[in-house]
């Protein structure tokens, strides 16, 4: 399964397509056969015919949004309105998404729980650790110690075991 950090309701930039460069509001994110799609305001619009069912409908064409795919669109940041890619972070026990550029906290509903408490503490508290990056470097220093380990140890042969 595809990992999203888009939600709705979030301020995106597309980065590729007919459209990029514009701005807008995503209204839904929809996983279609393994593929996440975004449709975002005023971006990828398609011309749709309309039939007329009964004799008082009238035949019309509706212009509306298309879903493009996730991949061709960045969060905006609110709070340094830089185009991002999202980090996430462990603030106060809950997993959220955080701004690399300011450190700025993504998700809305922890925004305003995070306001009501302090204000001063924000950007201090949101940074996301370095530590998987250490332990990524530590993990491979274990591992070329164990290959060359192993690579040193005497190898036995069934020929050698049998006393040929």
């Amino acid at each position: 399964m595809t990992k999203v950090s888009v939600k709705t309701g979030d301020t995106v930039l597309v980065n590729s397509g007919k459209d990029s460069g514009k701005k807008g509001k995503v209204l839904a994110v929809k996983k279609v056969k393994g593929h996440v799609r975004v449709l975002v305001e005023d971006v990828n619009i398609m011309t749709k015919a309309k039939k007329a069912r009964t004799a008082q409908e009238k035949s019309e064409l509706i212009k509306q949004e298309a879903p493009i795919d996730v991949s061709n669109v960045n969060v905006i940041c609110p709070s340094c309105n830089k185009a991002i890619r999202v980090r996430h972070a462990v603030v106060e026990g809950k997993k959220v998404r955080v701004c690399p550029k300011c450190a700025g906290v993504l998700d809305s509903k922890f925004v305003k729980a995070k306001k009501a408490d302090t204000k001063s503490e924000d950007k201090k508290a949101v940074k996301p650790a370095k530590t998987e990056k250490k332990s990524r470097a530590k993990v491979a220093h274990e591992e070329k110690a164990t290959k060359t380990a192993v690579a040193k140890k005497p190898t036995t042969t069934r020929s050698s075991q049998r006393g040929v």
